[in-house]
């Protein structure tokens, strides 16, 4: 196997010292940043400046990814394509970071020691149980149905802020239940519950005198496995999101997307974004938060670790312990076998598997671009840009120059998103605050690959939690900052909406 291009370079941090509020300067770490020179900085501010010209399709649009795009595939494998500018040698580290991606893990004690150590309580048995085909994830059909590819995060008010940290919001996990709902266990251990969905429509009157139903879903958790939950327990519905182009949205300088942030809505044009910081487990500094539903994790590395431990229950040396997520009122899943070896770093999966998974994870290719030129889409997307939608889906950014990464290093790339926090008002709401983001507060996701999501995963649901049915209904349920948007949508002509949605299928 090749020399692993290292994701998670060994840094002193001990050994290094950061002023007060320089959170700029703390977010990339984790990357080999090669410093723009002025002259980078000055072409880069023209080449990302939004067009205002929608009679042709933009140069270079075709290609979102920049020189790792991949050709469209009409199959369920349409996402699973490594970066299109991946070395010969670097595809065996994707192939063999797919293997571990795929890999089933079965419960300790085993003879399989490199594959032992599931749960106890676990969400999916793989992380590929959980993004099918590296696509997005759904809610369960039925009452008969599981919830493999969607988790519920759990957590209660307090707990301790980080002090360099403003306007961070303290939660901790239920005492009982931990910081997620596992509905799975191995044997000898109680799974936690079951997710019980129930919906309601509501009928939303469009112009032209067409019509929407958006569903409204109730959650209920159903046979707890260890009594009851907190009084004042929080509840996060989330489907598992898509896999592709992980690794450019990494690469993007933290220093572009925090000059988007507006928190105090400064411009006075209604948006507010925010940054998400969180502090980083590998480095122990505050950091940008960009991945995760409410950009919980600051890199694909420890997005990895983290899903290790709460989806599946396997340890990394970020996350040693063997009972996963078990809380200390779940005695018999904190005494149950473990899979630590000191072969694996005394973890279940050691730093090299974890590298290579999130070297998979983070060369996941996007697909090319359909139809830029169709002036149905055309006129989509002068509607998309002209109603302010790029306000939060900001089309084009330019990554870093990275050294010894080149896959992600200075590509020109056009993902549709911010990665800021941004309030989606009460209807999207699931209330329950994550580090700097409120109960309102979202990540602007990125919309590039979003027409293929039938494709890869049989299916159009959309939104944090899959409620939407269809990219209309995906829009009609903003709200917050996005509520004159979506009223505009609302109010515009039925052969503008349908041009809207016909460019959203192109990306």
């Amino acid at each position: 196997m090749s020399k692993i291009t290292s994701i998670f370079p060994t840094i002193l941090v001990g050994l290094l010292t950061f002023p007060a509020g320089a959170v700029a300067e703390l977010t990339d770490l984790h990357l080999p940043v090669i410093p723009r020179t002025a002259a980078e900085a000055e072409r880069i501010s023209a080449v990302t400046q939004p067009t205002t010209d929608f009679t042709k399709a933009e140069q270079f649009e075709n290609n979102p990814a920049g020189a790792a795009t991949v050709r469209v595939s009409d199959t369920r494998n349409a996402f699973s394509q490594p970066s299109g500018n991946i070395s010969f040698e670097k595809e065996l580290d994707f192939k063999v970071g797919n293997g571990l991606f795929k890999k089933l893990w079965v419960s300790s004690p085993s003879s399989t020691l490199a594959s032992d150590g599931l749960g106890p309580l676990f969400n999916a048995r793989s992380c590929q149980r959980c993004h099918l085909k590296d696509g997005r994830g759904h809610p369960p059909a039925g009452p008969d149905d599981n919830a493999t590819s969607m988790l519920v995060r759990v957590s209660i008010p307090g707990g301790a802020s980080p002090e360099d940290i403003a306007d961070y919001i303290a939660t901790q996990p239920d005492p009982n239940y931990g910081g997620q709902i596992q509905d799975f266990s191995v044997a000898g251990v109680d799974a936690e519950a079951k997710l019980q969905i129930t919906y309601t429509e509501e009928v939303i009157a469009l112009s032209g005198g067409e019509t929407v139903s958006l569903r409204h879903p109730a959650y209920d958790l159903t046979n707890l496995g260890y009594g009851p939950l907190h009084p004042d327990v929080m509840l996060s519905p989330r489907v598992a999101p898509q896999m592709i182009g992980l690794g450019l949205l990494d690469a993007i300088p933290a220093a572009d997307i925090l000059a988007m942030a507006d928190p105090d809505d400064a411009d006075g044009d209604g948006i507010s974004g925010k940054a998400q910081i969180v502090m980083s487990s590998a480095y122990n500094v505050p950091m940008l938060g960009r991945f995760g539903l409410k950009a919980g994790k600051p890199s694909v590395w420890e997005q990895s670790a983290g899903a290790f431990s709460g989806d599946i229950g396997i340890s990394t040396t970020l996350h040693p312990a063997g009972y996963g997520d078990c809380t200390e009122a779940q005695t018999k899943c904190r005494t149950a076998p473990n899979g630590n070896t000191a072969a694996h770093d005394n973890a279940e999966i050691g730093d090299v598997g974890l590298e290579l998974v999130s070297f998979y994870s983070s060369n996941l290719g996007v697909p090319a671009r359909r139809d830029i030129d169709d002036p149905q889409v055309l006129r989509g997307k002068q509607v998309f840009y002209e109603t302010g939608c790029i306000s939060c889906h900001t089309p084009k950014h330019v990554t870093h120059r990275l050294d010894g990464q080149p896959e992600q290093s200075f590509q020109l790339i056009w993902p549709y998103t911010d990665l800021l926090l941004h309030d989606m008002g009460p209807g999207l709401a699931d209330n329950r605050p994550e580090a700097r983001a409120n109960g309102q507060e979202w990540r602007t996701p990125p919309l590039w690959g979003v027409g293929l999501t039938e494709t890869v995963s049989g299916h159009t649901l959309f939104l944090h939690d899959g409620r939407a049915r269809n990219l209309l209904e995906a829009v009609l349920w903003h709200g917050g900052e996005a509520k004159p948007h979506k009223q505009t949508v609302i109010d515009m002509p039925p052969p503008d909406r349908a041009a809207l949605i016909r460019f959203l299928e192109s990306l």
